[in-house]
């Protein structure tokens, strides 16, 4: 599999332009400079007249935008269209109406375009950020079969499941990883400036300290003098981690699993993992996209590097003939139950309705693992600061206990 490229700084920039029919439209592209967004402008057959840079040097820095945004868009836009609004009115209805003043933007951003002449999916796939390029096909599959509310339909319900089951994801990360650095941040200050006056109370003693102790000390008086050195090492490995992951496949994929064997926190990423992989398929075939060609958008959408590349295999198999039940199975990755759901599926000619079936199995699956992580972590929590904070506790209290017995 190919490198991912490099990853190159991005700015904000507004442009105005004639496209081919003459009319003059406007909108705000992202690139890495006013030439690079020139080029993608002609491409799309606008002749650009202006290209100018968003200043944010004095201004206030907007919110970024996030998948939640773009997923209560979705359904605004799906339910003002099933309401009879008319497109260039409800984008204008959802843009001036919307929290964040970014996604606000460029929403009228798009209404322009399309003012201009320029289709939906043309007009949201100048941001590729925030509508990737299965948003953009079901938008433009929807508009060729005149069938646009019932599929942007689909893709709220679609977005909606998908930022719900990142949520839950994030919720087991997050949990686990702070509560490890809080730890490790209490260890810091009790080594820094709570064991040296133990240092300054045991000078006095004139008896031997016992071993535990003295590496405590010794472990403090590091910390110390080398603090520079300790947070230097993990400001460059948190950056040199980023780099790797971001420049490597084969870090990502060993990553990645590794991430999938890690107890308890491995189960709720696989079955996440299955349930994306089987939302996106659902929502892609339910739109009429041919199977071999939504194997690839699937494949992205799976959030694992690993799904990614036995997705991609799929394809390959699926395109020479194999059914989808048989190339999942012989990737060895996907469990039993989905693959007896597809089966059948496929056999009943109802793919996309069991699909949604098997995503909404494993959205309940991984909704009830991460609840109970919570309750599982409750007692591995008292058991890291026990050992972390207790142990430089007792390590600093046995020469009391000691100096105790000699008198």
């Amino acid at each position: 599999m190919a490198v991912a490229a490099i990853k190159v700084k991005e700015y904000t920039f507004t442009w105005e332009g004639v496209d081919r029919k003459g009319a003059r439209i406007r909108g705000q592209s992202e690139g890495p400079s006013e030439s690079f967004i020139k080029v993608q402008l002609r491409k799309q057959g606008i002749n650009p007249i202006r290209v100018r840079r968003k200043s944010t040097l004095f201004g206030k820095r907007k919110k970024a935008i996030k998948g939640q945004d773009i997923a209560v868009f979705s359904r605004q836009l799906a339910t003002m269209m099933a309401a009879g609004v008319p497109l260039v009115q409800a984008l204008e209805i959802a843009g001036r109406g919307h929290a964040n003043p970014a996604m606000g933007e460029m929403i009228l951003a798009i209404k322009a375009n399309i003012e201009g002449g320029a289709a939906l999916a043309e007009s949201l796939a100048k941001y590729p950020r925030h509508f990737d390029d299965l948003f953009v096909n079901l938008v433009d599959a929807g508009e060729k079969s005149g069938a646009l509310e019932t599929l942007l339909d689909k893709i709220a319900t679609y977005k909606e499941k998908t930022e719900s089951l990142k949520k839950k994801v994030k919720k087991a990360l997050t949990y686990p990883t702070a509560v490890i650095v809080v730890a490790f941040i209490v260890t810091g200050i009790l080594l820094y400036f709570v064991i040296p006056q133990f240092k300054a109370l045991f000078v006095g003693f004139g008896a031997d300290l016992p071993a535990f102790t003295k590496m405590v000390i010794r472990l403090s008086e590091f910390v110390q003098s080398d603090w520079w050195m300790i947070v230097g090492a993990l400001v460059i490995g948190f950056f040199a981690f980023r780099e790797a992951h971001v420049r490597s496949a084969a870090f990502r994929r060993l990553i990645d699993r590794l991430l999938l064997k890690i107890p308890v926190v491995g189960q709720i990423l696989y079955k996440s993992a299955v349930a994306r992989y089987a939302r996106t398929l659902s929502t892609m075939f339910a739109a009429g996209v041919p199977l071999v060609e939504a194997m690839e958008p699937v494949a992205k959408a799976s959030g694992n590097i690993v799904f990614q590349e036995a997705i991609m295999t799929m394809r390959d198999q699926i395109a020479g003939g194999t059914q989808l039940q048989l190339a999942m199975q012989q990737t060895g990755l996907f469990p039993p139950m989905a693959v007896q759901m597809v089966a059948i599926g496929e056999e009943s000619g109802a793919l996309d309705h069991m699909c949604a079936k098997v995503a909404e199995f494993y959205e309940q699956e991984v909704d009830v693992m991460v609840d109970n992580l919570t309750a599982l972590l409750e007692p591995m929590i008292m058991v890291i600061l026990g050992v972390l904070v207790g142990g430089l506790v007792v390590a600093m209290y046995l020469p009391i206990f000691k100096l105790g017995q000699a008198i």
